[in-house]
């Protein structure tokens, strides 16, 4: 049995969600004179690699802490969806399932391939990251609730289209840019797209049913898209937290993993040694060139 890393590194460049605590690092203590290093860090809960829990939006809802550890590690579906939504598209669950089979309580990762504008990459492009990625609309959420889903894994942002959120009072370039993609794909505005019913539907609506997510999802992702393999995320055991960083990692079994190695070797790298796919950010790029056309 082997591990896969589907983590995004995490340092002081890392970004957090828009206007959330970056990491802030230093030194109480050094090997001279104390002996020992020692560090004291400072954070929000969501920056990285992290997984929101459900007291984030829903008081009554459970603490990381009560995250059982057979909720957290499953079988997975994980789906790559880089050939068919760009920037600020819609998705869907036909898209998913057209591409990987889906059973009923899974985990399901979404590749979103955006992963590929985070800080560790090089086409990085933190705006187009946090505030241009897909998302869903309520059809997904419904299917994810009929699907007794256990957890959701988004290799960007955020689990809701950013333009179903704040940010779209906060970028008004970037919502002028997803309106145009709006009227075009929906005939409609953003507004009448995601009204106030919607409004970060994929954390409001889905929490009280249990069923959370986990954001910035990275690390060598790209070696295990449209198929099934078991998936764990370990967040601290953190009694009364509402979300925490954590590492997240696909199990494989060793001659899958050397297969995967062998992906990977042919692959070009992150600067932190993460594979990464080039044919994924030149369909997004199509894809949303032709969007905003």
């Amino acid at each position: 049995m082997k591990f896969l890393d589907l983590t995004i590194p995490l340092g002081i460049g890392t970004p957090p969600w828009p206007t959330y605590e970056p990491l802030q690092v230093k030194y109480f203590k050094r090997l001279a004179p104390n002996g020992a290093n020692g560090q004291v860090v400072t954070h929000s809960n969501h920056l990285g690699t992290h997984m929101d829990g459900e007291i984030h939006f829903h008081t009554p809802g459970r603490d990381m802490a009560s995250l059982p550890m057979d909720f957290l590690v499953h079988d997975a579906a994980v789906v790559d969806l880089s050939d068919v939504c760009g920037d600020y598209d819609v998705y869907t669950s036909k898209m998913i399932t057209d591409r990987v089979e889906v059973k009923d309580g899974d985990i399901l990762i979404i590749h979103t391939g955006y992963h590929h504008f985070g800080w560790d990459q090089p086409t990085a492009n933190e705006v187009r990251y946090m505030v241009m990625h897909p998302g869903p609309d309520r059809e997904f959420a419904e299917f994810s609730k009929d699907m007794h889903l256990r957890w959701i894994g988004l290799d960007c942002g955020s689990a809701d289209h950013p333009m179903n959120t704040i940010i779209r009072e906060w970028m008004p370039r970037q919502t002028r840019q997803a309106e145009k993609v709006f009227q075009k794909k929906f005939g409609k505005s953003i507004g009448e797209f995601y009204d106030d019913s919607k409004y970060q539907l994929m954390h409001l609506e889905m929490f009280p049913y249990g069923i959370i997510h986990a954001e910035c999802i990275g690390g060598d992702l790209d070696l295990i898209l449209n198929r099934r393999v078991p998936v764990g995320f370990f967040p601290w055991r953190f009694v009364d937290g509402e979300a925490s960083i954590g590492r997240c990692a696909a199990i494989v079994d060793d001659d899958d993993y050397e297969n995967l190695m062998k992906k990977k070797a042919e692959l070009p790298k992150t600067k932190f040694g993460d594979a990464t796919n080039p044919k994924h950010v030149e369909s997004l790029n199509a894809i949303s060139k032709a969007n905003l056309a």
